[in-house]
């Protein structure tokens, strides 16, 4: 396994210091799976300044189709030879499809009643019920034996930087026969992998990781916890992975709280940069796919101009999908260890 890093460094004449010759370091780094490269500033200081929540959020929940008063009355339900109730209830979380689907098989879990809910108030028994009624939407339809229930997605915008139009916190659920572009790319490169090598790229990234100590975060029950070699996000991003585990069906109660306890452990490092949104995504393979092993992307969004709402998606990342990280992933992992440390191993 190879982690590969290209040098750079920016030459400049600096107006503020009499024109005094000065230089920046960076770094391109390949992804050791995909070859996917990433570009890494190495000498910024992480520190947002948070906006104004109560200017930010006031007033939306009057037209929030998600909040209590409004949910089970303005959202739509399912056909009946579906889901004959509709929807998907479980105390006061609700399971919907999607009125902006972008596959066929799209729902939402409202994660309860609350319009507003912080990072740092986020209770992991409170995802475990999002996810666990995912669950249950997606082993509905596996007993369907519909076709589309292959691959089994969810996934999270939480707040505007991270492309919510809707401050109520709520997950994005899929079942398809179509993976997402990265899936696929992970999927084909480990399979090439396995094949090369005899051995799970998940399995030895885990080993590797461990033993290098550099990026190792934590482990949580059998979850092990890992800051991004080569981030996609401007802040790094996270990684999540469950040894053992190869699809979003095989996964326990006890796997579901491991992810939701580390979840919220990122969220409440993130805040404390002053961040306040991040993607978050389930990565799986198919039944039978043994190059596969399942794990956890989240990645912290922010906007690059918080006056000017400027997205940190610009045209590198958007249009040539190379990733712009502004923190080297050895010091993401070291700050993360603090908020692992109970259960570090």
């Amino acid at each position: 396994m190879k982690f590969e890093v290209v040098p750079k460094e920016t030459i400049y004449l600096d107006p503020r210091d009499n024109l005094a010759r000065k230089s920046i370091v960076s770094q391109v780094r390949r992804d050791p799976l995909t070859g996917r490269t990433a570009r890494i500033r190495t000498s910024m200081t992480l520190k947002w300044e948070k906006p104004d929540f109560d200017k930010l959020v006031g007033g939306t929940e009057k037209t929030c189709p998600f909040c209590p008063d409004q949910v089970l009355k303005v959202t739509p339900s399912f056909p009946e030879d579906l889901f004959p109730e509709g929807r998907l209830v479980s105390g006061d979380l609700v399971l919907f499809p999607n009125l902006a689907p972008y596959d066929g098989l799209s729902a939402v879990v409202t994660l309860g009643g609350r319009h507003f809910v912080p990072m740092t108030e986020f209770e992991p028994t409170r995802l475990v019920q999002g996810f666990s009624l995912a669950m249950e939407y997606f082993r509905r339809l596996q007993a369907l034996g519909h076709p589309e229930s292959v691959y089994h997605l969810i996934t999270w915008n939480y707040m505007p930087p991270a492309g919510s139009s809707i401050i109520h916190p709520h997950l994005q659920v899929f079942a398809t026969s179509t993976p997402p572009n990265l899936l696929r790319e992970e999927l084909a490169a480990a399979k090439a992998y396995r094949e090369a090598t005899g051995t799970n790229y998940w399995d030895e990234l885990v080993k590797t990781e461990k033993e290098l100590g550099e990026r190792f975060i934590g482990q949580i029950g059998r979850t092990v916890w890992l800051a991004v070699y080569a981030p996609q996000g401007v802040a790094g991003d996270v990684l999540a992975v469950v040894p053992g585990i190869r699809t979003t069906l095989e996964l326990t109660d006890q796997d579901l709280l491991h992810l939701a306890d580390g979840l919220t452990r990122c969220m409440k490092y993130f805040d404390r940069l002053g961040l306040f949104g991040f993607n978050a995504g389930f990565f799986t393979g198919a039944a039978g796919d043994d190059q596969a092993r399942f794990h956890v992307l989240f990645s912290p969004r922010s906007y690059f101009n918080q006056a000017l709402g400027a997205s940190d998606t610009a045209v590198l990342r958007g249009l040539y999908q190379e990733g712009i990280c502004l923190t080297v992933p050895e010091e993401l992992a070291e700050g993360l260890q603090n908020e692992f440390q109970v259960q570090a191993t």
